[in-house]
């Protein structure tokens, strides 16, 4: 159902996105998820978006389907790998020396209907503090999403901490309520502090700013004492020198992939992104910054990845190195 005939249809829906957006970013939105929802080239922050070219995925499945790789190639979406990844701060409150965090990012969540069950079992056997997803829990980029949602509870119920999340390209300004009503926290260019003993750390989290550019990070950032350390959720890592700039000590983000079908090696043969290619997967710094992209929990365009596992990430925060 096009967007503005769902809030037609739904006043309370357009009534709480408002209070959570307010009136002009919700606009926004709306017109770029009804005119460029589909758009294959010349919005956002790449020319030529991948994920938006049905045919690209039909060529790709062709050709994992005739050299016999198509089922080997869904059994590694589920060869779900946890990576362990130390954050020296050392502004860091003692009290937080330790304090993980659980990344999952690129959940593409309907894209295998076995996915989020694997998922979730390996939540399960995890230790952390609180959990930060960041972005994209549709496979395609427009169109249903009821699917993701229900994938998205199942995960969730797996986790048991504290969720905080964003959006990505995948997701529509739409699918805000439903995530909340889940009891994730979606941070929509705003920030929270997380308490621990009296001390704290502020978490801010951005609007996709790939491909719909509804990024805000003066907003995001507004309100966060100068004194204090600050960790940023982004979908992708394309606007990492504003981040830098504005004072963010570690930003957490993904879309890239990693690739997902890579060479030998792990070398990736497009990342999808504006980014240089060191900003593509894994642990990376920028000036004061430092900033982890995940390789993604999930898959798109096809569900299938190759020399690039999927991964579920968990950041330790340190005041010294270990």
């Amino acid at each position: 159902m096009p967007i503005l005939s769902r809030l037609k249809q739904d006043p309370e829906l357009h009534d709480y996105l408002i209070r959570r957006v307010g009136k002009a970013h919700l606009r926004w939105r709306i017109g770029l998820e009804t005119e460029h929802n589909a758009d294959r080239f010349g919005q956002g922050r790449t020319f030529f978006h991948i994920e938006n070219w049905r045919t690209a995925s039909v060529l790709i499945k062709f050709a994992l389907q005739i050299t016999g790789l198509a089922a080997r190639g869904r059994a590694n979406v589920l060869d779900l790998t946890v990576r362990h990844n130390d954050i020296v701060l050392p502004r860091l409150p003692k009290v937080f020396d330790g304090f993980r965090l659980l990344q999952l990012s690129d959940l593409h969540l309907d894209s295998l209907q076995e996915f989020p069950d694997a998922l979730a079992e390996k939540i399960r056997g995890l230790s952390f503090d609180i959990c930060v997803l960041t972005g994209d829990y549709r496979f395609l980029t427009h169109g249903p999403y009821e699917d993701a949602m229900r994938g998205l509870e199942q995960v969730s119920r797996a986790i048991r901490q504290d969720i905080y999340a964003v959006l990505g390209n995948h997701d529509s300004i739409l699918m805000v309520r439903d995530i909340e009503d889940l009891g994730i926290r979606l941070l929509l260019n705003e920030s929270v502090a997380i308490e621990r003993l009296g001390q704290f750390v502020w978490l801010a989290g951005i609007d996709d700013p790939h491909y719909f550019s509804t990024d805000n990070l003066e907003k995001a950032y507004e309100g966060i004492p100068d004194e204090a350390v600050a960790l940023l959720l982004s979908h992708s890592p394309e606007i990492y020198r504003h981040a830098a700039c504005v004072g963010f000590d570690f930003m957490m983000c993904g879309h890239t992939h990693g690739g997902q079908i890579c060479l030998p090696g792990g070398i990736p043969l497009t990342l999808n992104s504006s980014a240089p290619r060191f900003t593509g997967a894994g642990a990376w710094s920028y000036e004061l910054m430092q900033a982890y992209t995940s390789v993604g929990t999930g898959s798109s365009v096809v569900p299938a990845r190759f020399n690039c596992r999927p991964e579920i990430t968990l950041h330790t925060l340190r005041t010294v190195e270990a």
